[in-house]
């Protein structure tokens, strides 16, 4: 007895599933009937919505993308001047330098980073097709003898190739001027960097 009352219970709670999933799928295809029915009547309005919305996911990276590069160019221009450099931090005096290769014709200007830069702060190709090696000094005080010899020990390994500069806010001492003339290092120190930034470009970098 136990056993066929068991049964019944099955095939009762079969039949309620059989009716409910039959229920749910007449409401389904009667809800997707009046739905396309209602594109359909209306289809003009939902193209256009698409269209909006698709010249809008093109749209907005563009202008702002634009908006960046605007921002980038008047930063770029309210900074070359010796007085405004003095301000910036050492980053952003790389990013100073890499503007000023960009506009005067480097290419592939790439700037490393402060962690792990092993030495060298930008990596460029110049218009005539060497490779340089930028080392970017933002300092009130001179550089010294210890900067100069970690920038040549980064050219005589990692950078191997490279032609080294020294680009510096301030002035090499003594000591390190004799040893970055004897590497060949070339050198643009205040007074260059000032004339640099009014578009006279350091000689040995033409």
């Amino acid at each position: 007895m136990a056993r066929r009352k068991g049964r019944r219970r099955q095939r009762k709670g079969r039949e309620i599933d059989l009716v409910l999933w039959g229920g749910g799928a007449v409401v389904a295809v009667a809800v997707a009937r009046a739905l396309f029915g209602f594109v359909g009547e209306h289809w003009p309005l939902f193209a256009a919505a698409g269209l909006v919305a698709a010249v809008a996911a093109v749209a907005f990276p563009l202008i702002r993308a634009r908006r960046v590069a605007q921002r980038q160019r008047q930063w770029f221009a309210d900074h070359l001047e010796l007085a405004r450099v003095d301000e910036l931090s050492g980053s952003d005096f790389e990013t100073l330098t890499a503007e000023l290769l960009r506009r005067d014709g480097f290419r592939h200007v790439r700037g490393l980073g402060r962690a792990g830069d092993m030495g060298v702060d930008i990596t460029a190709v110049g218009p005539d097709g060497r490779r340089f090696a930028f080392q970017c000094k933002r300092y009130a005080r001179t550089v010294g003898s210890p900067e100069v010899r970690n920038f040549l020990g980064a050219l005589a390994h990692t950078f191997a190739g490279h032609t080294g500069v020294l680009v510096t806010s301030g002035r090499l001492t003594r000591h390190a001027m004799a040893e970055a003339s004897a590497a060949k290092l070339i050198l643009v120190e205040r007074d260059q960097l000032a004339g640099w930034l009014r578009g006279e470009v350091p000689p040995e970098l033409r």
